[in-house]
């Protein structure tokens, strides 16, 4: 990150440590800056970074609505098809780990059970959408992202911090959008992909994507199959591997009275090996459906109408023997107006459904729930001034209703500077496991609910972009699993307190774009209980990035680094989670404007690391890819 560079080595390392003064946390954060973090800094005359900082991209996660970055207050940060080809990620969670504040967690590399943290929030208090459908699982609360493929996927937009004033529940520490690929002018266009590497790794992608003024539709399937790792050797002494096979189609077409239909449909089936020392293994298959219609009553008026499915499979084996099964189904529905009241403002007011259900071979005490929630968001723009303010009223079926809200407001300063700040509330229901599940839940378990507060400030400059963001969110009756003597068991902390510091930028330096990020933060239980001044389980202290790319003709060089900072993996902090840091490199050669090549090297040093404990994290590998696009 620019931040990394241009500080004086003593001056960073000073901002750096989020807790100064002990020897244990000196310790730590020499682990965090070891050696590929010198390469970073040292080599920047020779490396450099992922796309440059644009403002200008549009997003429409934030408020709902789409608006330029220049006009987000919400603190976003947005990939494309570019990045994804660019970087060479072969899974989600290769590109979300870059986002300021993220935090993942992996059991055991390709297809594992992936969980991501936003700003020390847990995984089920990160709302995902696909195409703007609701997924994730409704007895863990969890998005599958692991087997999410990305080849199909056109762009994500990660909004960090409270949501639940549009989104309703589950959008305490933020929003991911995925947005499959789909098609656009110019006709028919084939793209295809295959990838060699390490562990066996054999993928492949086709389709074809197209349109013109009125229509546009896209067709794409998938295959990966990856040996694995033997994740945890003291269990099996295997390799736990992985493969899936995906299918994505969706189109639009526009008619002459302004009326906008589309849809999409994604399919993954995929299957797991599994560490258990009972030849466990596990298939899934993830659906989700979606259909939009968009209209404009007046000239002033748009509205939008969205239903949804989102469906989730697992069974689970014992060798070839079957064990279990867990189905789960979101059902949503939304009805959105946007009403342009005058120049500069917009109003908006919304409905939405939501309908979870699950089945399977357990036993739940409640197999369903209704959520319905009423919505409306204003956006002023007057002058140099912009405000956003959102309320929300909600009303769950099982735990009545909940108010949420917030108020954002921007300044730009001058030319290069603009100002932000914001307030929001925000809730989570309990999961069905967490209530219900056999021996850990609890039924007397209450929402969650939060209160948060950022600042920020972001420049632009001939050299490139930066920002700074502060965050404070108070989060009470969260939901955490402690040993209650019988084993483990949900149960709501008082409080936990999650503050921190986020800094960005990007720059183009001697010919190469650089791009990088750090993210300190302080997460602390703050129960009145057990556990004061404990941090909350597998959250890193310190993650800090740092992408570097450039083009010499029809060669593209690029290196990432990350690093990251202790953590422990257990709410009683007695089980260490060392720090680490990865180094990648990557190359690619145009053949042709159509057809590349591309190379890469997975953390180049081989280093050893967990993010959660007794789950080992791929070594060094290689990968070899061909990749073919129209134009």
């Amino acid at each position: 990150m620019l931040v990394a560079v241009l500080l004086p080595p003593s001056l960073l390392f000073s901002v750096s440590v989020v807790r100064v003064g002990t020897t244990e946390q000196l310790s730590s954060m020499k682990t965090f800056f070891r050696a590929p973090v010198a390469f970073g800094l040292v080599g920047l005359s020779s490396l450099s970074f992922a796309h440059t900082l644009n403002l200008e991209d549009q997003v429409v996660t934030a408020t709902r609505t789409a608006q330029s970055g220049a006009q987000s207050i919400a603190a976003t940060s947005v990939f494309d098809r570019n990045d994804i080809e660019r970087l060479q990620v072969t899974s989600v969670d290769q590109l979300l780990r870059r986002v300021p504040g993220v935090n993942v967690v992996n059991t055991g590399g390709p297809g594992k059970n992936t969980t991501i943290s936003i700003r020390g929030a847990s995984t089920n208090q990160v709302l995902v959408l696909i195409d703007g459908v609701r997924i994730g699982s409704a007895t863990t609360g969890d998005a599958a992202l692991q087997n999410l493929p990305v080849e199909q996927i056109e762009r994500i937009e990660v909004v960090r911090g409270a949501r639940s004033s549009l989104y309703g529940s589950e959008a305490i520490g933020g929003v991911i959008q995925i947005f499959t690929r789909r098609g656009g002018d110019g006709g028919a266009q084939p793209y295809f992909s295959t990838t060699v590497g390490s562990a066996q790794h054999l993928a492949g992608s086709a389709g074809v994507s197209g349109g013109d003024d009125k229509a546009w539709y896209n067709l794409g399937v998938s295959s990966l199959k990856d040996e694995g790792i033997d994740a945890r050797p003291s269990r099996e002494v295997d390799h736990d591997g992985y493969r899936e096979m995906s299918a994505n189609l969706s189109g639009g077409y526009r008619f002459a009275n302004g009326l906008t239909l589309d849809g999409n449909l994604l399919q993954v089936d995929s299957h797991n090996d599994y560490d258990s020392g009972l030849d466990a293994n596990a298939d899934n298959v993830t659906k989700v459906y979606g259909a939009r219609a968009r209209f404009a009553p007046l000239t002033a008026w748009d509205v939008t109408l969205q239903a949804g499915r989102s469906e989730d499979k697992t069974d689970t084996f014992n060798g070839n023997v079957f064990n279990t099964r867990i189905d789960t189904r979101r059902d949503s529905f939304g009805w959105q107006n946007d009403l342009h009241i005058a120049e500069g403002q917009l109003l908006t007011l919304g409905y939405d459904w939501l309908y979870d259900e699950v089945n399977g071979t357990g036993s739940f005490a409640e197999d369903s729930r209704e959520n319905q929630g009423v919505y409306g968001q204003y956006l002023g723009q007057f002058g140099r001034h912009e405000v956003q303010l959102s309320v929300r009223h909600d009303d769950n079926e099982q735990f009545g209703a909940h108010n949420t809200g917030s108020l954002g407001y921007g300044l730009q300063l001058n030319d290069q500077l603009r100002f932000t700040t914001s307030y929001g509330t925000a809730f989570k229901a309990p999961t069905f496991n967490q209530l219900y599940y056999p021996g850990f839940g609890n039924e007397n378990l209450e929402p969650e609910s939060s209160k948060s507060l950022e600042a920020g400030l972001q420049g632009s400059h001939e050299w490139g972009n930066w920002s700074a963001t502060v965050f404070k969110n108070e989060i009470e009756d969260l939901i955490a699993y402690f040993n209650s003597g019988a084993g483990l068991q949900a149960q709501n902390i008082d409080e936990a307190s999650i503050k921190g510091l986020e800094l960005e930028a990007a720059t183009q330096l001697l010919g190469w774009s650089w791009q990088g990020n750090l993210t300190l933060q302080d997460p602390q239980n703050k129960s009145s209980r057990s556990g004061q001044g404990d941090l909350l389980p597998r959250r890193a202290e310190q993650i800090f990035n740092l992408d570097v790319d450039r083009r010499f003709g029809r060669i593209g060089l690029g290196a990432s680094l990350h690093a990251e900072g202790r953590r422990w993996d257990n709410a009683s902090n007695t089980t260490d989670l060392h720090g680490y840091s990865t180094l990648d490199l990557r190359a690619t050669y145009w053949l042709s404007h159509a057809w590349r090549v591309q190379a890469q090297v997975t953390n180049l040093f081989d280093t050893e690391y967990e993010t959660a404990a007794t789950y080992q994290q791929p070594g060094r590998a290689g990968y070899l890819t061909l990749r073919y696009q129209a134009m």
